[in-house]
């Protein structure tokens, strides 16, 4: 059963707000199966980027999405229309897991999360106030789309510590650019499927392959293929009715010697 029915069905939604934060991180945010909040450290560079996350903490047994999470689940999202001089610049992700559940598999996390975001500060001589609306679904038994305002004054304490910490080991949980040497090569693309090589570094023996499901495509769960020695995944797919433009298709490559990101050009 897909998420978005089975948790409305159920009428499961959960909403929280979180009062005016007079820090640069918001309240937590309480919700059935963990809680989340928004954090930021440092002050706007140069051109205006300022680091974040959105941190998530689970409760035992529950989970979270990955920007495409597979058969089920919905990914998180973050909305600033109702802050004051900021934009989301981008969302990142740390390495997802494959999990199972039942007939579905999904891609995300079963542990505490923080997904590293960056911003831009229209004028950095201005004031900036984040108000976000948050979109995320969380899973046990039951699967709750959980709605949150998060409100964070950025420069209220921009060197905090302990903030600086949680951005900085979040961006340093961030996979690697993909190389020639580490990361995905197209070996075969129709209309129902992608075949790809996963190029490995060496001392890895095990590999998974993330693609997001985004402008057009879908994507099911990939399937190995081993062919004379090398590492291969078949990826059925549905493609849009026209070829988009642009850089190509997000992917992650998973294995037990770290993990790398790139991109697939569209097919």
């Amino acid at each position: 059963m897909k998420f978005m029915r089975l948790a409305f069905a159920l009428g499961l939604a959960a909403c929280g707000y979180a009062t005016d934060s007079h820090a640069s991180s918001s309240d937590w945010v309480m919700m059935q199966g963990g809680r989340v909040r928004l954090v930021t450290a440092g002050e706007p560079d140069g051109s205006g980027t300022l680091r974040g996350v959105l941190h998530i903490e689970l409760a035992p047994g529950w989970k979270t999405y990955w920007r495409d999470p597979g058969d089920a689940g919905v990914p998180p999202s973050v909305d600033l229309s109702a802050s004051r001089n900021i934009s989301l610049a981008g969302l990142d992700f740390p390495p997802p897991e494959r999990h199972r559940d039942g007939e579905f598999a999904w891609a995300g996390y079963d542990r505490p999360v923080a997904l590293p975001i960056t911003f831009h500060v229209k004028d950095p001589g201005r004031p900036v106030t984040i108000s976000a609306a948050i979109f995320l679904g969380i899973c046990e038994s039951i699967c709750v789309p959980v709605h949150a305002e998060l409100k964070v004054d950025p420069a209220s304490d921009p060197h905090n510590p302990d903030d600086t910490s949680l951005v900085n080991a979040a961006l340093s949980a961030l996979p690697e650019p993909a190389t020639d040497e580490f990361g995905l090569k197209t070996v075969e693309a129709s209309e129902d499927h992608l075949l790809v090589e996963a190029v490995l570094p060496q001392g890895a023996t095990d590999a998974d392959v993330f693609i997001a499901s985004d402008d057009g495509y879908a994507f099911r769960e990939p399937k190995k293929v081993n062919r004379e020695g090398d590492l291969l995944f078949r990826i059925p797919v549905i493609k849009p009715a026209q070829r988009p433009s642009g850089a190509g298709l997000h992917y992650t490559l998973v294995t037990d010697a770290g993990a790398v990101s790139g991109t697939i050009p569209y097919f």
